[in-house]
């Protein structure tokens, strides 16, 4: 469901985030779990507040599309200062990309940064293995020569991070939003290779979506299993390892 190719989302999506906005004054009113990305519900999704964390995230679009972001991806850091991830299926596309941190309502406050080189890992690269769906690209320097970093900052990218070691917050962009949509839950165990969280309204386009711990380390990224998951409610990463640490340090030595 979260592939690039989904079906436009249906009445059923639309309706479903309506109630989880609805709802969440009695969540919060009700019971408060302690998470350690930080204090709140968790399995709650909600409209992400525009700030420091929420702008290192941001839309993908095809070029000549400006209004059509079809996956999300985030700064992470990187001595250069121009690394974003995402998922290997959102990169497949051999046209121009460009990436918009913080976009919201149509404006992209930060710039638009055009996609200048991709790094895939061998196992999506060779068979489309779901196990290696995560990917960086290097974004060109803007006009003044600043990198994406410079002007939004970026997480710091860790591999090898044990599954449900923390909770984590995921922050995406739904095809049908122009706004990024944000969650906190506590990572299981799908798969010795594969992990999943239960949000709901994580529908197509939120492939891509950073998995932030509460020390600012981006612990998984949206993909993987179905492409990131069947149905709106539940979302799959791949468990970075070895891989995905091997692929961090290409790109940052070929950035």
């Amino acid at each position: 469901m979260k592939r690039t190719d989904a079906a436009p989302p249906g009445p059923r999506r639309l309706a479903l985030f309506g109630v989880i906005v609805l709802v969440l004054g009695v969540v919060m009113s009700a019971s408060l779990a302690t998470a350690d990305a930080g204090t709140g519900p968790l399995g709650v999704t909600v409209v992400a507040a525009a700030g420091v964390r929420s702008d290192r995230v941001g839309a993908l679009f095809h070029e000549g599309k400006p209004g059509e972001h079809y996956c999300t991806a985030s700064v992470v850091h990187s001595p250069r200062h121009d690394l974003v991830l995402t998922a290997a299926h959102c990169l497949g596309d051999d046209g121009e990309l460009f990436f918009a941190p913080g976009y919201r309502d149509g404006q992209a406050p930060h710039g638009l940064w055009r996609v200048a080189r991709r790094y895939l890992p061998e196992g999506w690269a060779d068979g489309q293995d779901e196990d290696s769906d995560f990917a960086f690209a290097v974004l060109e320097p803007d006009e003044s020569g600043r990198g994406v970093e410079d002007v939004v900052g970026g997480e710091r990218f860790a591999a090898g991070v044990a599954t449900g070691a923390t909770a984590v917050t995921v922050t995406g962009y739904p095809d049908d939003r122009d706004a990024p949509v944000t969650c906190t839950d506590k990572p299981r165990a799908h798969s010795r290779t594969q992990q999943r969280i239960e949000c709901p309204g994580f529908s197509a386009g939120t492939s891509g979506s950073p998995w932030v711990n509460g020390n600012g380390q981006v612990v998984g990224v949206l993909g993987g299993h179905e492409q990131g998951g069947a149905t709106d409610d539940v979302s799959y990463s791949v468990v970075l390892g070895a891989e995905a640490g091997r692929l961090y340090r290409t790109a940052v030595e070929g950035s």
